[in-house]
Formats: C-alpha cells, structure tokens, sequence
C-alpha cells in the first residue's frame, strides 16, 4: 500500500470480496484486511470508504467495523503500530463533516466509532468534537439532528463511564455547559410529538426517536454530570417535570394502540424515563429524597389501582423504585439515634407517612392475587416447554423480570412491615386452606398465587404458622388430588415443603417428605411437578437436620425416579439440575451409600453417553462420581470399569473436552487413587497423562502432584517400575518454571517417593538432587519454607541411604569444582544451624534423626561441628520429648507403639479410607515413628566414641557448652523409651 489514492481501490475490492458468500472468496479477502491493520493510512481510507454514500451498503458497514475494531487496538498513542497523529486529525475532520448518513446500521457503527476515539481525546485533542456536534443538533434538518444526536449519545455514554477523578471533573463541567440546552431541546421535542401524536401525523415516528436519543443523553448526565444533583436547580426541576411527562407518555400510550410499532416506540421512552429515576435514586440518594413521595404514589397509581399490569418493563422499573426506596441504606433509620442524617430521618418520615395499614393490605393484596399469579404465557409454556418453564430466575433476574421482580418487591415490603401484613397473608392463607375445585381454574390460581406468598415469607411467618399441622391435616391431602388442573397445586404443595423444612419442620415428618416426593417423582405425573419435586428433595437432604437413617429406605427408589427424569429432560441445564439432586443425596448419605451400588452402576455409562457433546453436564456427572467414589469407599472398585475410562477422557490433553472437564477429572482421579485397595493396569496406565497435565498449566499443580503421591502409596512397585523415570524428569521439569511454593510442593513428592522407597528413591531423583545441594550452598537463598523443605528432603535421604548421599555431593562437588568435604560440611552447617526453621516436628525429628546418624560417621565434620550437633539434637529432644504422667522419665512423643489404636482417632463415625490406612501403615514404617530418637542419639554417641576413643570423645564432649550437656544428662537419665 504505497499512497492512499493509489491503495484505496484495493481496499475496496477486498471488502467486497470480504463481504462474499464464497469462503475461497471471503477468507483470503479476511486474511489480508488483518495484514493491513497496521498499515500506515489504512484507517483513512476506511473512513473514505464508509463516508461515501454511493458505495455499497455492505461494503460501507463492513468498513465502519474494521474502522472501529482497529481504532480500539492502535488509537492510543504508545500502542504498537499506532495510528499516526496527521492520519488520525484526518479521520476526525472527515467524521465531523458529515452528519447525512442515510443507512441506520451504518450511522450506529460511526456513532460508536467517534465515541471510542473520544474516549482516547476527548476534550484534550478534540476539542472541536461537542461544539461541532450540538451545532448540528440545532440544525433544522430532521436527519442531521437525529444523526448528531446518535453521535451525541454515544459519545456522552463513553465520557461518562470513565471513572478516574480528572475524566469525571471533565464530564462534570460538559454536563454543566450541556444541560439547559439538552433540557431545553427534550421539552421542545416532546411537544412535538405530543401535537403530533394527537392527530397520528406519520412525523411523530421520527419525533419520538428523537426524543428517545435526547432523554438518554440527559440520563447519562444527571446521574453522572453532577456530584450532588439536588444543588443543580435546572436538574431538579427537569426531574420533577419527568412525572407528569410520564403521565402524559402513558396517556399518549393508550391512544396508540392502533399502531403496534409506536406502541414499542413510546414503551421504550418511558422504561427510559423510569429506569433514570431508578438510576438517580440508586446513584444519588440524598438527592432523590425530595422525589420520594411522588414516586410511591405514581408507582401506586400506575401498578396498584384499578388500572393495573401496563406493560412489564414498565411494571419491574416501578416496583425496583418502591423496592429501592425500602431497601435503601440512606433511608433506614438505625438505633443510634446520633447515626441518623437528617435526610435519613426526612425518608423515613415520608415512608412512614405513606405506608398505612391500609395501603400495604391494598398492595400486598394485589401483588398476591394479581401479579402472583399465573399468566397465559406462562401455562402455554408449562404445556410446550415444561423445561423453560422451570428455569429459575436467580441473580440479577429481578431487574429485567416481572415474576422475580415481583416476588422481590413482595418480601421487601413484607419484612419492612411485617407487623402489619402478617395479619393479611395469614387470612388469605386461611382462605385457601384446604383443596379447591379443581374445575374452579380462577381458584386454582388464587391459591397458587397465596401458597407462594406463604412459602416466600416463611421464615417471618415461623412464629404464626403450625406448619407441622398443615403439612399433615391439609397440604399432603393437597398433593392426592390428580386432577390435570391441579398441577399447578401440587407444584406449589411441594415447593412450600422445600421452603419450610429448613424452617419449621419436625424431623420426625422427614419420612413423609420423602414418600410424597417420591410420588411426585413418579413418571406418570407432570414434568414439571416432577421437577420440582426433585428440587424440594435436594433442599431436604441439604438440611441441617438431616439424617441418612431416615432416607435409607427410599434410596434405591430415589435414584430410579431421579434417572427417570435424567433420561426425559433434554436441556442441558435440567439435566444438571437433577443431577445435582443426585449428587446432593450421595454426598450426604456418605458410606451409607454403598448397598446401592448395583443399582448406580446400570445408569452411570448411559448417562455418560447421553451427555456426550454437553461439556458443562458432565463436568456436573463428574462432581457426582467425587462424591459417589467417597461414598463406596473401597468398595468404588466395582464402579472402576466405568470411572477409570471416564477419568481418562476427563484428563486427555489432546481432546478437546478436557478444558472443561480437566479440573474435576483431576479431583476424581485423586479420589479414586485415594480409596482404591489396589491398582489395576487400567488404573496405571492412566499417569500416562500426568507429563502434560505437568505442562499445560500450574493451575492444577497441586492436584496432580498429590495424585503423584498417591501413585507412589497405593502403586508401589508396580508403579515405580512402569514410571519412576517418568516422574523423576517430569517433576525435574516442574521445578524449573515454578516459584517457590510450586518447588515446595513438588519435593514434599520426592520426599515421599524416599519414604516408601529408602533404596531404590533417590536414585530416580538423580538429576534434581545435586540442584537441593547447590540451593542450599546458597548464601543469597532467604525463601525460609524453601529452605525448610530442601533441609527436610535432604534428611530423609540421609537417615534412609548414606551412601547415596555421599554420592551425591561427590557428583556436585565435581560438576561445581569445589572440595566435597568442605562442601558438606558447610550443607550439614545449614541443616545443624536451621533446626528452628523446621517447625512441623515431625520434620524436625527427622532432621534430629539425620544429624545423630552422622555421629557415627568417620568425616571431619564430627570433629569441627561437634558442639553444634550436640546443640541441635537437645533442641530437637527438647521439642518432641515429654515427661511422662510420673514426671520422671521423658520420652519420644512421636514414636507409635504397637498397642496405639489404629484408628489414631476418637470420632468413632469416621470412616477410614484405603488412603489413611495406607498413611497410617506408611507411619509406622517410617523410622520418625517407629525408631526413638532419645535412644538412637544415645547409641550413636556411644558409637562416636567406639570410633574415635573415649579420650577423642571426651575432649569432644569438653567442647560442648555445659548447659547443653547437662540438658542431655537430664533427657538420658533414664535410657529407657
């Protein structure tokens, strides 16, 4: 692309091709625009291209785009590849000579792209952008000022969401030279439209556009232009004028019901309207007091009078006003009288005011038995997607959605006033006691629509309801009427189960639950009752009171009806929801899951298959198989044939799934390591996977280094033999690209791999062994848990194989150069000198053990660290030894005797996986529990003097300060451990 005359013909023959049908056409065309992104003069002459009115439509859109998406990345001055300043002044002169574009899509795509490069300059370098903008506002031209005002828009919405102090002051002082004006022009367009309207001139569709762009430019300015909007006299009274506005809007919306598109044009203004009030009272709520009382009765009005449901984003912004005006922080008064503003107690005043007990029986009345209940919408959907009816609305919902919206405002009000509404719901609960005619549809409904309210408000009603006898003597009596017209009733029978058993329910009405979910379950009912029977269940097993004896003996039939309804829904999102029920009855059941295998077993693969293609479900039957396999224990062998296929799926780098699966794969890998008995070769060959798994990210390093160790326990041999090299390189590989902690956990790997393999262990960390050396000849080494570890795996191979340690630092001395008896020493100086940096005793025992096997040994540091050895080891006696109950004798606290309990615990409940009896079996193997260390540094001192002499050893012990040596005199009174 040489100069832009000579370019531009090029560029528009590649957007065509770009806008082809052709792949062999579009993808070259493609490749090549992302070639010329970084192009000097290529954002010019998109600009070109888009403005010129006489090129295609398409090929002018696509321009804008690539414009757009380009600005974003290289528009800021220190981006790689930058836009050049003399390009860029071109593309705003050009964007700002032009206000006539014809095509919507196309006017959209400029409005946001001058946005984003005002954005980056704005006002600073381009302070001509809002003078030249509200120039062509005033124009007289319809399609220039609807265009400037689209700009405008835009534009204002970018400078407002900027949050730093100096962006905001900016947007603040444009607000204030903007706003008369911008007030000015909504009142002068609104009684246009309103002239307009009133005769149903075609004019108004591009007058109520218009007003529709100047009231979202004022929404971003009121709630964002001023720091403290009641100061701005011209804000206020625009806010007041917005009511009856609002009125006459609505009004002028009845009239038009003849015209479906001005019907959405004139919905659309007024959820503006009402969503800024809804914006000011959540961003400036000082402010907003003075508009309290106006909105509550205008949201009376409007939704709780005679007049009732408008339209429903009319309907949610209303009932958020009254919802946020209750809720508000700043309104509440709290029992500090002294903590209390004065705007506080003004909003209090007006609330208190205007909720009478006639007033909140009136609303609660009507949000109940008319905006509770079921719509026609709402049972053709029943009908035609039970599944899409049953999604559940939760988060944010309530902002955009009627039913959630309404159910909000309800508890809202409700736990604001519950004195006074209590009285209400209890009597039109009293009302409905006991099942209606089933033919009585409008019955039906009004006892749906008051059982919810019942079950909403459920913990605010505990004290005044006896829900133990109206579950007996009325709501289980509700659940046998069959008629199809009583669905609805069973729903919510068994839904206001779920919402009162963690509330107010004897645990001795648990077995009836039970039963009469499991007959909701059942396939010949309503799938959507069906459904909901499944969620009450999941709350029931989720209690706190829960007990697994009293589910027992529905288990196996639980698990029947739930696959039932796994194998009917076909959304994946139902389906996780039931599987979750599943999963919550497996994991609180626990070990007493474990009769029901067979029964769990038929389902699982078929499951599996059905879910194939839906990553996020299986991820979901892969957390219930965590669960499942630490319910069955050692028993989850029997699953193996299934779970061990699905791990290797769940853990394979080269399928695309494992993003998904990856994480809970691992979990369950681990989980079924940890409670097998044994390894089979299918099991095994799994670790195949480990090396990339290692690689790919240090997200999973610690699972996959704790499967690691569980390989080492439960493979042993088999498992050495098939991959100790395996291990060896890939934990060497790890230890390069991870920080500290990462290496800590990697050697707590090594350390375990020399545990259970004293001789054959070290040798497999051949190449890493040398690197714990040199980091411990580090003198700028000051990570405190790094050198710790490195200390403590050091030991381990000390007290489990001498030779090899030797052999080790001989190979590093020589690779370093350096004389390996000052080598070592200066290491066993570090370990001597470091004991009260090891804190974990167990650890330090081992240190200790490591340090007395060196007694014995014929080296020249016994002689030149003699005292600090003695030192260390009284340190290391000092912390692990105790006096025993006679006060006399101190012994080694952490030696295990045969007679200890095996189970080393007093919760008799537990139960005990094939890990911990491998832990505990590895314990007792492990010289840091099973030798004394009193009684060995007792013999290796007497072996240090067999070595050297009783007078070398003498004058040895001279060295010794006296205090430690008396110390040691007092451990050793008494030989015996």
């Amino acid at each position: 692309m040489t100069t832009m005359e000579s370019a531009r013909p090029v560029v528009l023959q590649t957007l065509g091709h770009a806008c082809s049908q052709n792949a062999d056409v579009l993808k070259p065309a493609e490749q090549q625009l992302q070639q010329w992104e970084t192009v000097p003069g290529f954002y010019q002459i998109l600009t070109d291209i888009f403005c010129d009115h006489s090129i295609d439509v398409n090929v002018r859109w696509l321009a804008a785009l690539y414009c757009k998406n380009g600005i974003e990345r290289y528009w800021r001055k220190n981006a790689p590849n930058a836009v050049a300043h003399d390009e860029k002044e071109v593309i705003k002169k050009r964007l700002m000579s032009d206000f006539t574009e014809p095509v919507p899509q196309i006017a959209t795509q400029i409005a946001v792209l001058v946005a984003k490069i005002a954005r980056f300059d704005c006002p600073q370098n381009w302070q001509e952008l809002i003078p030249t903008l509200m120039q062509a506002v005033r124009c007289e031209d319809n399609l220039i000022q609807g265009r400037s005002l689209l700009v405008l828009y835009h534009v204002t919405k970018t400078l407002a969401s900027k949050r730093l102090s100096t962006d905001r002051k900016l947007f603040t002082d444009m607000t204030q030279s903007l706003f008369g004006y911008m007030a000015h022009l909504w009142n002068t367009h609104l009684t246009i439209f309103f002239q307009l309207a009133s005769t149903h001139d075609d004019g108004m569709v591009a007058a109520v556009d218009r007003c529709k762009l100047v009231l979202k430019v004022i929404k971003k300015q009121v709630c964002y232009g001023f720091s403290e909007v009641h100061r701005s006299q011209e804000a206020m009274n625009f806010i007041s004028n917005l009511f009856p506005q609002l009125d006459a809007f609505l009004d002028c919306r009845r009239s038009l019901w003849g015209s479906h598109t001005m019907l959405e044009k004139c919905e659309d203004v007024i959820s503006c309207m009402t969503k800024m009030l809804l914006e000011l009272l959540e961003l400036h709520p000082v402010s907003y007091v003075n508009f309290i009382k106006i909105t509550l009765n205008f949201v009376v009005q409007y939704n709780f009078t005679a007049k009732g449901l408008l339209f429903e984003r009319f309907a949610v912004n209303c009932f958020n006003l009254m919802k946020e005006i209750l809720f508000n922080e700043n309104y509440k008064v709290k029992k500090n009288e002294d903590a209390n503003s004065a705007v506080t107690l003004q909003a209090n005043a007006i609330v208190k005011e205007f909720f009478t007990p006639e007033v909140l029986a009136e609303i609660c009345q009507r949000l109940v038995l008319n905006y509770f209940l079921l719509t026609t919408d709402d049972l053709t959907t029943w009908d035609s997607d039970p599944e899409e009816f049953c999604q559940e609305g939760g988060g944010d919902s309530y902002k955009y959605s009627l039913r959630p919206c309404t159910e909000t405002l309800f508890l809202t009000i409700f736990k604001a006033f519950r004195e006074f509404l209590t009285p209400v719901v209890l009597e039109m609960a009293q009302a409905m006691q006991g099942p209606c005619d089933p033919e009585d549809f409008a019955a039906v409904m009004r006892k749906d629509a008051v059982y919810n309210s019942v079950g909403l408000a459920s913990f605010d009603l505990f004290d005044e309801i006896d829900f133990d006898s109206w579950f007996r003597l009325h709501l289980l009596n509700e659940l046998k009427v069959k008629h199809k017209s009583y669905r609805v009733i069973r729903k919510r029978v068994i839904w206001l189960m779920g919402q009162w058993v963690g509330v107010k329910m004897s645990t001795g009405l648990r077995p009836l639950l039970y039963e009469a979910v499991l007959d909701l379950l059942d396939p010949q009912e309503d799938l959507v009752v069906r459904l909901e029977a499944a969620q009450t269940l999941k709350i029931a097993v989720d209690d706190f009171e829960f007990n697994a004896e009293q589910l027992l003996p529905y288990v196996e039939r639980s698990f029947s009806l739930l696959f039932l309804v796994l194998q009917e829904v076909k959304e994946c999102d139902t389906k996780m929801h039931v599987l979750h029920v599943f999963s919550f009855i497996i994991e609180r059941m626990g070990s007493k899951i474990r009769p029901y295998t067979a029964s769990l077993v038929q389902y699982l693969p078929l499951l599996w298959q059905e879910s194939e293609g839906h990553n996020m479900l299986r991820c979901a039957i892969v957390t219930s198989l965590i669960h499942l396999v630490g319910g069955y224990g050692s028993e989850s062998s029997q699953l193996w044939p299934f779970l061990v296929p699905a791990i290797a799926f769940s853990t394979d780098t080269t399928q695309e799934p494992h993003i998904y699966l990856v994480e809970d794969g691992l979990e369950l890998w681990q989980v079924t390591l940890a409670n097998a008995p044994t390894v089979t070769p299918e099991l095994l060959k799994l670790f195949d996977h480990m090396p990339s798994l290692l690689e790919i990210s240090t997200e999973y390093l610690r699972t996959c280094l704790k499967i690691c160790k569980l390989y080492v326990e439960v493979g042993a041999r088999d498992f050495m033999q098939a991959y100790s090299g395996v291990l060896g390189s890939s934990l060497l590989s790890v230890m390069t690209d991870v920080r500290s902690e990462g290496v800590i956990l990697v050697l707590k790997v090594v350390e375990r791999v020399i545990q259970v393999f004293p001789e054959e262990g070290p040798p497999v960390f051949q190449a890493m062994l040398p690197k714990i050396i040199k980091t411990l000849c580090d003198d700028d080494e000051s990570d405190t848990p790094l050198i710790s570890m490195h200390l403590i795996v050091l030991s381990r191979i000390i007290v489990h194989n001498m030779n090899f340690t030797m052999q080790c630092f001989q190979h590093t001395a020589n690779e370093l150069g350096r004389d390996v008896d000052s080598m070592f020493g200066y290491v066993m100086g570090v370990l001597f000198e470091s004991m009260d940096i090891i804190t974990q005793p167990p650890k330090k025992k081992l240190a200790g053990l490591a340090v007395a096997s060196l007694l014995s040994q014929n080296h020249s540091i016994v002689a030149e660290r003699f005292p600090i050895m003695i030192n260390s080891l009284v340190e290391v006696l000092n912390d692990i030894c105790a006096y025993d109950d006679d006060g006399n004798v101190m012994t080694d606290g952490l030696v295990i005797e045969d007679s200890d309990n095996i189970n080393d615990g007093d919760n008799d409940n537990y139960t005990f996986t094939e890990h911990d009896k491998r832990k505990r079996l590895l314990r007792r193997q492990d010289p840091v529990h099973c030798v004394c260390l009193k009684a060995y540094t007792a013999s290796q001192l007497k072996a240090c003097e067999q070595l050297h002499g009783k007078p070398a050893f003498d004058n040895l012990m001279s060295r010794v300060d006296k205090e430690v040596v008396k110390e040691l005199e007092d451990i050793f009174r008494d030989r015996a451990c």
